[in-house]
Parts: structure tokens; sequence; C-alpha cells
């Protein structure tokens, strides 16, 4: 009888494994790779199973700096991967993709790393990111293959040395299951209010304060405009947005808070525009989720954001970080005949079908997945 051929897939929590990479796992387990998800244990965790992988739960401090605790992290990778005796690693996020690796390369296990964004670090230029470069470059070294989501980052590995060119490509970010979000109709605007909505982890590096004071600035023409916001209040990140900020957003009458949900299509459906003014993506999963359901989109001219939007054809974009700019945008799409709305979210859509199936995610995978592995004996 053949062993199964065994893929460990990391990435910093089960609630990101089952949300984005869903798709794959499926496609990996229906092609005969047994799949182990690791990740630290969520509420998620238990949920992995119906997508026919086995779960490992891993601690893993996925904000902190500390060299010890990093080191303790390469020590537990260690062990796990002696353990699993993987043929391939699959590596998502920094802490993965770093501390991962390195216990990969050193037990010989291929690696194929995803690179979806860079995140606070490479927004500010600190010893931080002088850090991360060196940890990058070091890990990623023996890489067999480096998928990265948008060519801004793809290209800055590349030329400052971090990553060889020949084991590099460009994946629609996460992909998006365009059978799950589906074309939808634009709501009617008769009576009711414009509806602008933000999805994301709700930290300052997303843009929330500008949208905020956007919706200041929006509101005092368009009273009745509605601003809502969807998303984590992360608490452990030091650019997150606080409980009490939030709270008192909401007591101006500024905003709505939206809380979580495991399916956003409903408040996606229900909007009119869908914003992120975000400092720098990988290619964020709302813009993709909006698009794919023919809403319009307003989001900054930032790395990331701008691979989801053509400007002008599916959606407007802003200057980062400037509030004014953000208001200037959303008021223009605000005053857009609605029939021009509805046509930038169908070219949203088309370039959804496009560009950013997540079928073109998962070949990819399975095709570098397939080279690394030998040909199977017996």
């Amino acid at each position: 009888m053949v062993k199964r051929r065994k893929i460990v897939i990391v990435l910093n929590t089960a609630w990101n494994l089952f949300n984005f990479r869903a798709g794959l796992i499926r496609a990996l387990v229906a092609q005969g790779y047994e799949v182990v998800a690791v990740a630290p244990a969520d509420e998620y965790a238990s949920r992995l199973a119906e997508l026919g992988c086995r779960f490992v739960a891993l601690d893993m401090d996925n904000k902190g700096t500390h060299p010890v605790r990093d080191f303790l992290l390469f020590l537990r990778f260690l062990r796990l991967l002696r353990h699993e005796r993987p043929d391939v690693f699959l590596g998502y996020t920094i802490k993965p993709n770093v501390y991962g690796s390195f216990a990969a390369h050193l037990l010989g296990v291929p690696v194929v790393n995803n690179i979806a964004g860079l995140g606070t670090a490479f927004i500010r230029d600190s010893w931080l990111t002088k850090l991360v470069r060196l940890l990058y470059k070091a890990a990623l070294a023996r890489s067999h293959h480096v998928f990265f989501q948008n060519r801004d980052d793809m290209g800055l590995f590349i030329e400052q040395g971090m990553v060889r060119p020949d084991k590099v490509s460009r994946l629609p970010g996460s992909g998006i299951d365009l059978n799950l979000f589906c074309n939808t109709t634009q709501p009617s605007l008769a009576n009711r209010s414009f509806c602008f909505l933000l999805i994301a982890r709700l930290l300052r590096d997303k843009g929330v304060g500008e949208y905020v004071e956007a919706a200041r600035i929006v509101r005092i023409k368009y009273p009745a405009a509605r601003f809502q916001i969807l998303g984590f209040l992360d608490a452990r990140n030091l650019t997150a947005i606080s409980s009490a900020e939030m709270s008192a957003w909401q007591a101006e009458g500024v905003v709505e808070y939206l809380g979580v949900a495991d399916d956003v299509k409903p408040y996606l459906r229900a909007a009119d525009c869908v914003v992120l003014p975000s400092y720098r993506e990988g290619v964020p999963r709302s813009l993709l989720e909006a698009a794919a359901m023919s809403k319009p989109i307003v989001a900054t001219n930032a790395i990331g954001c701008r691979d989801a939007v053509d400007e002008g054809v599916s959606g407007l974009l802003c200057r980062v970080a400037d509030a004014s700019d953000l208001a200037e945008k959303l008021l223009k799409m605000l005053e857009m005949p609605c029939e021009d709305r509805i046509k930038m979210g169908v070219a949203g859509r088309h370039k959804m079908e496009r560009e950013f199936d997540e079928k073109l995610v998962i070949d990819a995978y399975l095709k570098v997945v397939e080279g690394v592995l030998p040909p199977v004996s017996g």
C-alpha cells in the first residue's frame, strides 16, 4: 500500500486557516494528501475537521519580538516537524514563514512560503524592519518556492536580495470563491440612507481613524449617510483601536460598529460601497469579496489595495493617511448616479472572474507541491 503524502500547513490563527485556506485544504485532501493544519488553538480549531484535515495546536506569540520566546517557537516547530515528518511544509504569516521554515530546512523538509502582506514592520522603517528583513532573507534562502500576493512586495524582496527571482511567483491574493461570493444587485436607495461599509481588523494601519474622520466630513453635507464598521477589536496589537474609542465614536453617532461575523455576505449585500483606507496590504480579502459581490470600492492607492481595484472602473483610490482625500472620494461615490455605481460593481465582478478566482491559487499550489515531491514508488 502506498503511503499518503503529508503536507503541513501553518498559519498564525486557526480562524485564518478556516476562513482563508479552506479551499486549498479541501483541494489538497481531494488530491489524496494527508493535510495537517497547524496554528494556535482558537474557537475555529474544532471546525477544521470539516475540511478533511487534522488540526495540531501550536502556541505562537504572533505580535512579540522577544528573542527567547521566538527561539522557543523555533524549538516547538522543530519538535512538531520531527514528529509529523511531512513531505512538504506550507508557511504563511511571518512567524511560521521564518521560524517554521528554519526548522523545516534543518530537517530537510521542502518549504513553500506565502508572503501575504508585510504589515506594520514594513510600513515604518525601524530596527524591527531591518531585523525582519534579515530573518526573511535567511529563512527563504533554501525554500523551494515563495508566493507573493502583490507585485510590490515581490519586487521589494527581489530588489533587496531577500529572495532569488527564479523561485518566486505572484498569486491573486488568497483567491475568492466566486460561487460563494455571488454577483448581487445594488440595493435600492428608496426610503433609506446611503451606506458605506469597512471590513477589517480594527487597527490604525487599516485607516480606521481616517475612515471615521472622513465620515465626519461627509456627514456635514449628508447627515443621514451611514458608516458601518465590521471587524475584530484587536486589543493585543499596538496599533489597535480600543473599545473605548469605538464606544465614543458610536456615542457621537459618526459610525455603527457591527461587531464580528462569520458570514460577511449579508453586510456586503446591504452596503452601497465598501471602503478600505489601509496603509499597506497583501491583497485585502474584504475588497475581493466586495468586488465579487459587485460592490463599488473606495480604497487607498497603497500596496495591495490597488491590485484589487481598477481606478475609475471598479472603484476609486485615495491617498494614504489622508482623511480629506478619502472624504472627497466618498462624496464622489455617494453623488454618482446609481447606474454608474452599478457599472463599477459589474466591472469589479468581471475583474474577480478574470484575475482572482480561487481556482487559480489552488492550481498554482498543486503544481508547485507536485514539483517538490519525488515520483511515488511502489
